[in-house]
């Protein structure tokens, strides 16, 4: 159980104010981490940081637009200042609108292209240079299933999206080949559907789709709160030591058949 231990580790999370960023942050700090939460929606995170500060955990609450250089950069450094150090970085921040390519509005793709693509880049290009510092770290990125699964009915198609979250997994192959000599491992995983906020006034109240979902899902159900943590934690934790550049499905095996 050591191996999973983040006692006296710093792990920031993007897109912290709810969902699985705020599902996320709770299991970090769970598991000893001291946490940084990071978003836009300030006063979300503070109430998140409340309510870990009252069940005797770490954290604060960074206001932070991942896809705004100098909000970026400004967020790092107040988590230096805070905490010294950043051992690990969970780049969860992310949108889906929908809309195919001949439907969605330029500005609504450069809009998911600026949070989903370029919020991890401007992320990492921040906080790598403080885990070289200290030989080590932990990145992990969320994509989606949707970086290789792709939705057919026009109603539900989110082009924006799917490219997106394959440009995730890109990335994370880049960096991981790059700073695994460094101690920085960096990972991704892909998640299925998941009951969160951005699902739960969408896909999820999609009775056909949920029909269909449920249907073909071995599982036979959307992930439910919590679902995820195992992985991030794993990730982020010394149980993946040996584990780079590597995208871990999970979606209850819905992508297998």
């Amino acid at each position: 159980m050591d191996m999973f231990d983040l006692t006296g580790r710093t792990a920031i999370v993007t897109g912290a104010s709810s969902g699985l960023g705020a599902d996320a942050a709770r299991a970090y700090a769970a598991y000893g981490a001291e946490v940084a939460l990071l978003a836009r929606r300030k006063e979300k995170l503070d109430a998140l940081a409340q309510e870990l500060k009252l069940a005797g955990h770490i954290a604060v609450a960074i206001e932070c637009d991942v896809s705004n250089e100098q909000s970026v950069q400004n967020a790092v450094g107040q988590v230096m200042e805070r905490f010294g150090k950043i051992d690990i970085l969970l780049n969860n921040a992310g949108i889906a609108i929908a809309g195919s390519v001949e439907y969605i509005s330029p500005e609504d793709w450069d809009r998911t292209m600026a949070i989903n693509v370029r919020g991890i880049y401007l992320m990492s290009r921040y906080v790598i240079p403080h885990m070289r510092e200290r030989n080590y770290g932990k990145i992990v990125n969320i994509s989606s299933i949707n970086a290789t699964l792709a939705d057919k009915n026009p109603s539900l198609a989110r082009h924006a999206y799917n490219a997106s979250k394959a440009a995730v997994k890109g990335i994370t192959i880049g960096m991981a080949a790059t700073y695994a000599g460094e101690n920085i491992t960096v990972n991704s995983i892909g998640p299925g559907l998941f009951e969160s906020e951005m699902t739960e006034n969408t896909l999820l109240k999609h009775d056909e789709f949920m029909k269909m979902y449920n249907y073909i899902n071995p599982s036979a159900r959307p992930g439910a709160k919590g679902e995820l943590n195992g992985t991030i934690i794993y990730l982020s934790s010394a149980a993946s030591r040996y584990v780079n550049g590597q995208h871990i499905i999970v979606d209850g095996g819905f992508g297998i058949v």
